[in-house]
């Protein structure tokens, strides 16, 4: 065979599965079967058929967004696989899921829920995709008023998305302690990794947890970084910090008039009282992502980094971390149900939405597919 023609042939049968046009191979994502696998416990399983729930669970460095629910009392795993995903917001208006993804360019990725597959089961499926080039390093998402919030690490600050229109947006709001002397941000570098939004009813009711509040010569991401008790919590409306003494504070949420979050560095989850925090249980490994529903918290547990073991002085004496979710009772304390990933590594963001709602993720599995599941692009109906 001719070059040229071997060649043709080769482009021909490229970028045929739908997967690989709207995101990744699992090959190029670096998903393997073994990435699936999970150790469910029944009480877990049992949570998530009483509130009626799916969980959408971003694995970070995999490269993969999971979706979790129980359908005909069978424990379901959903999966897609999207460039090192990281925030997760669902508008309970429209059920569409957001997905901030941070490979650069960073992307939203929203989800609409269709129905293509017949017999009541909803899948979420990419519908539209924003990209971001720049120093964005998108984090954490959140639906304030039925609008979509993003915080921009890399800038300091926070923007609002606004997937109608083709723009970049311009940071909206930064904590006083970024200012510079002209009124305006300095988004020169990542100075305090601007990590979670805590959403209020408005979005000056809402908090933000950082992991410092000052500008200084380290930067997060430098090895020596200092994070010990260096953490805040910081208002929307006074741009001010209101709760110190944290250690890589992530995934605040707010509940019942309190702020909950994620002591990350200590494998620590609580809440503030006081504007002081208060643990109300350690968990083995990196604590991370976040979700709380009638009173049960979702708290995504994580393996540290080697390469940032520095960052996590808490779990240095820690041998078996695990990646996985651990269900908390928030009246009594107690763990009510878990999900690990034997083969997993990391978890940033969990969020919810009511079962038959937003939908759960389209793939099962990596290796043989249904040949439903193929062809659901192409018979897409709205």
């Amino acid at each position: 065979m001719k070059k040229a023609e071997y060649l043709f042939k080769q482009q021909q049968n490229s970028l045929r599965d739908p997967l690989e046009v709207v995101s990744a191979s699992w090959q190029k994502a670096g998903i393997f079967p073994e990435s699936l696998k999970y150790n469910v416990s029944d009480e877990f399983v049992q949570l998530l058929k009483k509130l009626n729930i799916t969980l959408y669970v971003s694995r970070e460095y995999e490269n993969l967004l999971l979706s979790l629910n129980v359908t005909n009392n069978v424990f379901e795993q959903g999966c897609f696989p999207l460039p090192h995903p990281s925030g997760i917001a669902v508008n309970k208006e429209n059920n569409s899921l957001y997905v901030a993804s941070t490979r650069n360019p960073n992307q939203i990725i929203e989800f609409s829920p269709s129905d293509t597959l017949g017999k009541g089961r909803i899948i979420a499926f990419p519908s539209r995709i924003k990209f971001y080039s720049g120093s964005f390093y998108f984090h954490d998402l959140a639906i304030i008023k039925n609008q979509l919030y993003a915080n921009s690490v890399g800038q300091n600050g926070i923007i609002q998305i606004d997937m109608n229109s083709p723009k970049t947006e311009s940071l909206m709001w930064w904590p006083l302690c970024v200012e510079k002397k002209s009124g305006t941000p300095d988004i020169s570098a990542n100075h305090i990794q601007l990590n979670s939004i805590a959403a209020g009813g408005t979005f000056e009711k809402s908090f933000f947890t950082a992991s410092g509040c000052s500008i200084g010569r380290r930067k997060p991401g430098h090895k020596n970084y200092p994070v010990n008790k260096t953490g805040v919590v910081i208002s929307a409306k006074t741009r001010e910090v209101i709760a110190t003494g944290l250690s890589r504070p992530h995934s605040a949420k707010q509940y019942k008039g309190r702020i909950w979050l994620d002591n990350s560095s200590y494998g620590e989850f609580g809440y503030l009282e006081k504007n002081k925090f208060q643990v109300l249980q350690n968990l083995p490994g990196w604590t991370r992502g976040l979700c709380i529903i009638d009173n049960i918290a979702f708290v995504g547990v994580s393996r540290v980094l080697p390469r940032f073991a520095d960052y996590a002085p808490g779990l240095k004496g820690l041998k078996k971390q695990r990646c996985g979710i651990v269900a908390v009772d928030l009246k009594s304390g107690y763990i009510s149900g878990s999900i690990f990933w034997p083969y997993g590594n990391q978890i940033f963001g969990i969020e919810s939405a009511k079962n038959h709602s937003t939908g759960v993720l389209l793939y099962s599995g990596i290796n043989k597919i249904p040949e439903s599941q193929k062809q659901f692009y192409f018979n897409y109906k709205i």
